[in-house]
């Protein structure tokens, strides 16, 4: 199956390595026009943006709600519009029960505002302009913790996913009429930076001893599922989570 995006404006947030850095590779391979989100240093996208000259990299801490806007303004501005949101980009910070209690919360708040205020800020300004083009699509890189939970270091960030799957599904049901569709990605343990501290602290004989399959899931593995979503060919699965995690989670 050929898909051409050539006609479709992506944003997606942490473009600069691991799975965004493979989900927008993939989306200008196929010919879509696509913001390249990073946080501090454009290093990780350098050579998309020398590929493709429908690429452009922008800046912005989402952590920081003026710079999420931000974002997406410029974003807009240069493209002319929006017609597919990817929120790849999140946060795992390590937090035991044991911690300093102002310490958990702290590290709690800042998981929450990356991995569900930023997505929450974003995917608003998003809809707002697919009500009015009466159509766009939201495609949200969850994962196999919103349903399986995680380690006792890492509650806030399963519960922050489980937040994107929830908040996923709302959308689906509240504006498909809108010409608006919205999905779950759910990626299990993937070789990503991300999960490298994980591996590094339990190994990795840990991370794939409940693999179905004999390798963990690497960012090229889920990159094609963005492509297909954002192409339109799947928008009657709105709603839907696709799990991507070896088949270590079933549900």
């Amino acid at each position: 199956m050929n898909i051409d995006l050539s006609n479709q404006r992506i944003l997606v947030t942490g473009s600069s390595r691991g799975i965004g850095k493979a989900i927008s590779e993939a989306l200008l391979d196929a010919g879509a026009q696509v913001g390249l989100h990073y946080n501090s240093t454009p290093q990780g996208i350098e050579l998309l943006l020398e590929k493709h000259s429908g690429a452009k990299g922008i800046r912005a801490n989402l952590g920081e709600s003026s710079e999420v806007l931000q974002l997406f303004n410029e974003f807009t501005s240069h493209f002319g519009g929006i017609d597919v949101l990817v929120n790849n980009a999140g946060i795992a910070i390590q937090s035991s029960i044991n911690d300093e209690d102002n310490q958990f919360m702290q590290d709690w708040r800042q998981t929450m505002e990356v991995n569900l205020g930023a997505v929450a800020l974003l995917t608003k300004k998003a809809i707002q302009s697919f009500v009015e083009q009466e159509s766009g699509r939201v495609i949200n890189i969850s994962s196999r913790a919103a349903f399986r939970g995680d380690t006792a270091e890492y509650l806030a960030y399963a519960a922050s996913k489980g937040g994107m799957v929830a908040f996923t599904r709302s959308i689906a049901r509240a504006y498909g009429k809108n010409g608006i569709t919205a999905f779950n990605i759910a990626p299990g343990f993937t070789r990503t930076e991300m999960a490298q501290d994980f591996i590094d602290e339990y190994g990795e004989e840990y991370a794939t001893s409940d693999l179905a399959l004999n390798k963990m899931t690497e960012p090229k593995d889920i990159a094609p599922l963005v492509v297909f979503l954002a192409s339109g060919l799947a928008d009657h699965a709105t709603g839907s989570t696709i799990d991507v995690n070896a088949g270590s989670y079933v549900h």
